[in-house]
C-alpha cells in the first residue's frame, strides 16, 4: 500500500505500485481505528438494530439463514443435480484462478465475466486493469450468476416461497460484493494508501455520529442533511395554512396566474412521508408547477404522530383526513366539486374515501388522478414479503408499547429493496472512505422520516396488504361495503416502470377496478424519479395507450406510444378538461381564514 501511486509501468504487471507514504502515521490512524472500532461494535450489540424485531437487520439477516437453508434442503433431495451444479462453480473457479496467472505473466485474457454496464460497483478502472481486484470482481460475479441459477432451477417452490428467496438472495449477494470489503475495493485501498488510514478513522467517527442521531435502527447519511432547510431552499412553494386538526394541516397555495380552473385541485400525499417530495427544489416541484398552469392547488401535509394518536384509525384518517379536507378545501374555494390526486398510499386513502363516498351516493369529487398508487395489492410485490400474519402480529406488538411505528422501520425496508443503490454504496463512501455524502434534496427527504400511528398502519398493513379486502370488495368503513366498481368518475393512473413500491403491473391491476372512464399512463423510472420528473428536464419518458383495453400490462405495452420526456404536461392538459372554466384567482384563506405560513408547523417535525 502507498501514499501515492506509482505509474502503471513501476511494476511487471502493470498494476500500480502501493506503498504506505508514513508507516507511523498509518500505525497510530490503525490503533484509533482499533479502539474506536470496539466502542462501536459494544454500542453496536445494545442497538436495536442487534435484536430480533420488526424490520430490523437482526431479524432480515435471520429470515435470510432461513431461506438459504430452506432451499439448501430442497436441493438434498436431489444429490446428484446438486453435486453437478458444484461441479459447475468449481470449474469456473479453477479457470478463473488459471486466467489470473496468466495475466500476472502479462498475458492478455479475455474475462469469463463482466458486470452489467449499469453495475457502478465496478467503475473503477483498476476492477479491470489489476489482476488481483479483477480477479475478486469475477469470482463474485461468478459465484452470484450461480446463485441465481440454482435458484431458477429450483422445483417445488410456490410463488411466495421464490419471491422471498430472490429477495434474501438479493440482500445477501448485495452484501457479499467485493466493493464492500476495504482490502478488495481499489478505490478504498488507493485512498487508504494516499491517507494512511486516515479515511477509515474518519469513515468510524461519522458511524458514531449515525448511530448517536439515529432512533430505533441505524441511519446510514445519505446526503449532507445541513444543506438543506424545510421551508427555505425545500417545500418553498408560497402557500398558507388555512386549516388544520389533529391529522393534518391543509396548505392553499398561492395563485401565479391571471386566471385559474374554476374547479380547484386537492393533493393526498402518503403519510409515511413527508409531503415535500411534490415541492422540492422550484425546478423540482410538481405543487409549483401544477400552480403555474392555472389550477387552484391545495395540499394535505399529515401531522407526525406521536403516542397521544395512536389510536387514529385509517377511518378516521379517511374522514378527518382526506373527507374533511375535501369540505374545507369547497368552503375556501366556493365550489361544489374538487379535483383530487393522491400518492402511493395517499392515494390507496383516496380510493377507499372515493369509494365511500360512490356508496353514500355523495359526488363532491370530479376526477381523481392516482401517482403510483396499489388498490389492489395480489402482486403488490417485495413489501408482501413484510406483511406475513406472524410479522404483522410481531409489528403491533411492538407498536402497543409506544403507539407508533418509528420511521426509521419503514425507511428500512424501503432501503433493503434496493441494497445495491441505497445501501452499500453509502457505507463505503461514509465509512471506508471517509467521505461526507453529496448533498441531494431527494435524499434529504428520503431520510426525514416520520413516525406511523399504531392503528393506522395495523389496518393498512393487515385490511390491504394481507387480506386485500379493498379490492375484493369486503372491506367496511363507517358501517359501509366498499366497491371500487362504484367509482365512475374519470380517472387518471400513472404507474413508473421500475417501481419496486408499488410495481406497475400492480397499479395496472387496480386501475381496472373502478367503474368509470381510466387514463392509464405508464412513465419510466422508479416510485419516486418517474413521479418527480419534472418538463425541462427531458429525463425519463411515458407511454400512452389510446387503444382498446387490454387484460394485462404487457398486453397494453404492445400497442402502448411512448413520448420522450415528462408525462406532467400530458397529465396537466388531462387535468384542465376536468376542471371548468378560467376564472378570478383565489387569494388563500379568503373564506376560511389564515393559520400559518407554508409549509406549516406539522412537516417540520421531526421523528
Amino acid at each position: 500500500m502507498a501514499g501515492t501511486t506509482s505509474s502503471s509501468s513501476d511494476t511487471p504487471n502493470g498494476a500500480p505500485n502501493y506503498r504506505v507514504g508514513d508507516p507511523e502515521e498509518f500505525a497510530r490512524n490503525m490503533l484509533k481505528l482499533f479502539e474506536e472500532g470496539g466502542r462501536v461494535v459494544n454500542h453496536m450489540l445494545t442497538r436495536p438494530d442487534a435484536q430480533v424485531s420488526p424490520y430490523s437487520a437482526a431479524s432480515e439477516a435471520s429470515m435470510a439463514a432461513q431461506t438459504v437453508t430452506d432451499i439448501a434442503q430442497q436441493w438434498m433431495t436431489e444429490p446428484v443435480k446438486l453435486m453437478e451444479a458444484q461441479g459447475d462453480l468449481m470449474r469456473s473457479y479453477m479457470e478463473l484462478w488459471s486466467n489470473t496467472m496468466r495475466r500476472m505473466m502479462g498475458e492478455e485474457v479475455r474475462p469469463l465475466v463482466v458486470p452489467e454496464p449499469s453495475d457502478n460497483r465496478f467503475k473503477d478502472p483498476e476492477w479491470s486493469a489489476n489482476p488481483y481486484f479483477d480477479f475478486w470482481k469475477q469470482a463474485y460475479l461468478l459465484t452470484t450468476h450461480w446463485a441465481e441459477d440454482v435458484l431458477d432451477k429450483t422445483e417445488g417452490l410456490d410463488e411466495r416461497t421464490r419471491q422471498k428467496a430472490e429477495f434474501y438472495f438479493r440482500q445477501i449477494s448485495s452484501a457479499m460484493s467485493p466493493s464492500n470489503v476495504p482490502l478488495m475495493n481499489p478505490e478504498v485501498v488507493r485512498e487508504t494508501c494516499a491517507t494512511n488510514g486516515r479515511n477509515l478513522v474518519q469513515g468510524m467517527t461519522q458511524l458514531v455520529n449515525d448511530m448517536e442521531r439515529s432512533g430505533d435502527l441505524l441511519k446510514i447519511s445519505q446526503t449532507d442533511i445541513s444543506a438543506f432547510e424545510v421551508g427555505k431552499n425545500l417545500a418553498t412553494t408560497p402557500g398558507k395554512i388555512v386549516f388544520q386538526n389533529d391529522v393534518l394541516q391543509l396548505i392553499q397555495y398561492a395563485p401565479t396566474t391571471e386566471k385559474v380552473h374554476e374547479v380547484p385541485l386537492l393533493i393526498v400525499p402518503p403519510w409515511i412521508n413527508k409531503y415535500y417530495i411534490l415541492d422540492l427544489t422550484s425546478t423540482k416541484s410538481f405543487v409549483k408547477y401544477a400552480v403555474d398552469q392555472g389550477f387552484s392547488v391545495f395540499l394535505v401535509s399529515w401531522v407526525n404522530p406521536d403516542s397521544s394518536l395512536s389510536h387514529k384509525t385509517f377511518e378516521d384518517y379517511m374522514t378527518e383526513g382526506v373527507l374533511t379536507a375535501t369540505d374545507a378545501v369547497k368552503r375556501e374555494a366556493d365550489t361544489k366539486q374538487i379535483n383530487i390526486l393522491g400518492y402511493c398510499v395517499g392515494g390507496t386513502l383516496v380510493g377507499t374515501a372515493l369509494s365511500y363516498l360512490a356508496a353514500r351516493g355523495e359526488t363532491p369529487v370530479k376526477s381523481a388522478t392516482f401517482l403510483t398508487t396499489q388498490v389492489d395489492f395480489t402482486k403488490a410485490g417485495d413489501l408482501l414479503l413484510f406483511t406475513g400474519d406472524a410479522q404483522l402480529t410481531a409489528l403491533e406488538e411492538m407498536m402497543a408499547e409506544r403507539g407508533y411505528l418509528d420511521g426509521s422501520r419503514m425507511a428500512n425496508v424501503f432501503n433493503m429493496m434496493r441494497p445495491r443503490d441505497l445501501i452499500w454504496p453509502y457505507i463505503v463512501n461514509n465509512y471506508m472512505l471517509g467521505k461526507k455524502p453529496f448533498p441531494f434534496d431527494l435524499l434529504f427527504w428520503n431520510q426525514d422520516s416520520t413516525r406511523m400511528a399504531a392503528a393506522n398502519h395495523n389496518f393498512y398493513l393487515r385490511e390491504f396488504y394481507l387480506e386485500n379486502k379493498l379490492s375484493r370488495g369486503q372491506l367496511t368503513m363507517g358501517g359501509t361495503k366498499l366497491s371500487l366498481k362504484n367509482v365512475k368518475l374519470p380517472v387518471y393512473e400513472l404507474a413508473t416502470r421500475e417501481d419496486h413500491i408499488a410495481p406497475a403491473q400492480s397499479v395496472y391491476i387496480g386501475a381496472q377496478q373502478f367503474g368509470g372512464p381510466v387514463e392509464f399512463v405508464l412513465a419510466g423510472s422508479g416510485h419516486i424519479a418517474g413521479v418527480v420528473n419534472p418538463p425541462d428536464k427531458v429525463k425519463y419518458q411515458y407511454w400512452t395507450n389510446h387503444k382498446a383495453s387490454a387484460d394485462t400490462l404487457d398486453d397494453w405495452l404492445k400497442f402502448a406510444k411512448e413520448h420522450p420526456g415528462s408525462w406532467w404536461p400530458h397529465w396537466a392538459a388531462w387535468l384542465a378538461k376536468q376542471s371548468g372554466p378560467r376564472i378570478e384567482p383565489r387569494e388563500p384563506g379568503t373564506n376560511i381564514g389564515v393559520i400559518e405560513d407554508a409549509p406549516g408547523s406539522y412537516v417540520r417535525a421531526k421523528s
